[in-house]
């Protein structure tokens, strides 16, 4: 492809390689399967209800085979995959972001059996009975971990479901922050109690990024009991009111990488960031080094990203939240969407001296699809890597970006 044809900025060994419009449905949440010997990409939308499927088992020539349509008025937004069983969340649509207060909406969690990739069979919904799950994760024991706005509840708490019959998915344990149970009397005057997920598991711990309380490490080894461990709480100085976004645990090294989520436009927060922390005690967790500021590319007419226009900050690392072979791990080297910024890709070996090794930026919008952002300029929003290095990542107001990681921790050639 010509690398001209949507890449704004380049730095790095990341090469692009295509570029799909999915039909100007621009994507959000990404996840992979693989079945006879086909690579399978299911594409969570922003804009429009629904989830795209395509056929990347030749990333240079992405082939659109499905699109499954969505409830209306709902967020569709989320969406996993463990061992050929998918999970896709239905969840109140903010006015903001386009969805009508005064009309109805689906919530909830649909699980679809992928034995046939390209035609997902329904099977078991969970219900919160509230506004809906956010994001959700597998871990490796086939739990499904959901943020879930649960009736009688103030914000997102935590609920661990038992998948193990697709049709009849079953709550096994819930936890959420004290003051989060507004229907047992609980109250709080804490900004943002509100889990974002996805918890992320090691061993018999959790690890939650629960916004602005912090990371939050639990105790999950009796599912039904989950009792937190410890809390890191960073909001107030640094982050927007989602201070932890997403935890990565690295747990090889007994670190994890944690960020906050960029929300206002225009920097009009405090400054967001990604850091490394230690987790060697995960009752004693350590801030240990913040990542570096992306720098704008040479050339343009801002001196830093801040002026650029939309959000600026960092959103999505890629997360290899499963067992599946198939997903890119390293504990070297991070994928971290940065809205405006593109894509960053970090050298992680060092924990005090986090380095920026590669970027993609794509160009911006040229066609607004969605109300956000205020500026049409490019957004970054979700990432993810598999096992042969290819990259995926979404844009708010486009579509599918692919390409190839050849730095790093990358493949060896065959």
């Amino acid at each position: 492809m010509d690398d001209a044809g949507w890449v704004a900025a380049k730095q790095g060994p990341i090469r692009p390689l295509a570029y799909h419009s999915l039909d100007d449905r621009p994507g959000f949440k990404l996840a992979l399967h693989i079945a006879s010997g086909r690579w399978y990409l299911y594409v969570a939308h922003l804009w429009h209800p629904g989830w795209t499927i395509l056929d990347v088992t030749e990333p240079e020539d992405p082939r659109m085979v499905a699109f499954v349509p969505g409830p209306d008025n709902t967020w569709t937004i989320q969406v996993c995959i463990h061992r050929g069983l998918m999970a896709t969340s239905l969840e109140r649509k903010p006015a903001a972001w386009g969805g009508d207060p005064t009309s109805p909406f689906d919530e909830g969690i649909l699980l679809w059996d992928l034995e046939e990739p390209t035609r997902p069979r329904r099977r078991g919904v969970f219900r919160t009975g509230g506004g809906g799950p956010h994001r959700n994760g597998f871990d490796d024991r086939g739990f499904l971990h959901l943020s879930a706005r649960m009736a009688g509840y103030r914000g997102a708490i935590h609920v661990t479901l038992d998948v193990s019959d697709p049709d009849e998915p079953r709550e096994v344990g819930r936890f959420h922050m004290p003051g989060q149970h507004i229907e047992a009397g609980e109250s709080t005057t804490r900004e943002q109690f509100d889990l974002h997920g996805p918890a992320m598991r090691v061993g018999d711990l959790l690890y939650l990024p629960y916004a602005g309380a912090g990371m939050v490490v639990l105790d999950a080894s009796d599912p039904s009991r989950q009792e937190m461990v410890s809390l890191l709480d960073v909001h107030g100085l640094i982050g927007s009111p989602i201070a932890v976004h997403t935890v990565l645990p690295l747990p090889g090294r007994g670190l994890a990488l944690i960020n906050s989520e960029a929300l206002a436009e225009r920097c009009a927060e405090p400054a967001n960031y990604a850091a490394v922390v230690d987790i060697g005690d995960p009752s004693k967790p350590i801030l240990r080094s913040l990542f570096p500021t992306p720098a704008p590319p040479p050339g343009v007419l801002y001196h830093s990203f801040a002026a650029k226009g939309g959000r600026y900050g960092p959103h999505n690392f890629h997360l290899p939240t499963t067992d599946s072979e198939h997903v890119f791990r390293s504990e070297e080297v991070a994928f971290l969407t940065y809205f405006n910024a593109g894509l960053r890709v970090y050298d992680i070996r060092d924990p005090f001296q986090v380095d920026e090794i590669g970027y993609l930026i794509p160009r911006d919008p040229t066609v607004r699809i969605g109300p956000l952002p205020r500026d049409l300029v490019c957004q970054v929003e979700d990432v993810l890597v598999d096992s042969r290095g290819v990259v995926y990542f979404t844009e708010k107001n486009t579509g599918l970006y692919i390409a190839r990681w050849e730095g790093l921790g990358s493949p060896s050639p065959a």
